[in-house]
């Protein structure tokens, strides 16, 4: 992890070195970025991540190996604190779900500008909660009329302990998590029903027989995550 106001520190992993070379200069180009690692299979990838712990984590969705959902997994258990961007070329919404579910912060498409991966970096690390997609808008249609499909079971608990209007203290008390646990299942539960707050999603979810809680009337206003 970078050093408090040192620069962001970013780990590459793509198959092709060419990629990850241009990849490289763009991010050189802005002294905010240092890039300390690349590797251009998952055995590399984690191996790289071990030892750097970068604060953000430029994954190819096609990586050799393990695969990129066991291989954000297996990045998450070792250094949650870093922050997984997958690049893909293709617009895939079953799999974008799954690595949604998984706690990506970010997905992008190859065909983005320059610009739009520099934001996405700034944008994962100055805000934990934000998620960053890059997609079609059909593709995320998909993803959030997919929902009843690759909505977990914890994350179904949570949604009725938030439609009860219990604080994430509260619930992660009941559930025997952590508040941060608790917020990345709130979070991935936004996304995948193309929810704004905890009660557009509790909203959503009733209306779409997901979940059976109704809040209480008389409870206070839930606000965002």
């Amino acid at each position: 992890m970078s050093e408090p106001g040192g620069p962001t520190t970013i780990g590459i992993v793509d198959d092709h070195a060419l990629f990850r070379e241009g990849l490289r200069e763009i991010l050189w180009a802005h002294d905010d970025f240092a890039v300390v690692g690349e590797a251009g299979d998952s055995v590399e990838a984690l191996t790289m991540v071990a030892g750097e712990r970068p604060d953000v984590l430029l994954l190819d969705i096609e990586i050799p190996g393990r695969g990129v959902l066991d291989t954000v997994a297996q990045v998450r258990a070792m250094s949650p604190g870093t922050k997984i961007i997958v690049l893909s070329m293709y617009d895939g919404p079953q799999l974008l779900s799954r690595l949604l579910a998984a706690g990506i912060h970010g997905y992008l498409l190859k065909s983005v500008h320059r610009e739009e991966v520099i934001s996405a970096i700034r944008s994962v690390v100055n805000d934990p909660d934000r998620l960053v997609l890059a997609v079609s808008r059909d593709s995320l249609a998909q993803v959030n009329g997919a929902s009843s499909d690759v909505l977990t079971d914890k994350e179904r608990q949570v949604l009725e302990f938030a439609a009860q209007a219990l604080s994430n203290h509260q619930i992660a008390t009941r559930l025997g998590l952590t508040e941060a646990t608790v917020k990345r299942h709130l979070r991935n539960i936004f996304v995948k029903l193309g929810a704004v707050s905890r009660i557009d999603a509790v909203n959503k979810a009733v209306a779409a027989s997901l979940i059976t809680s109704q809040r209480d009337p008389g409870a206070g206003p839930q606000g965002f995550v």
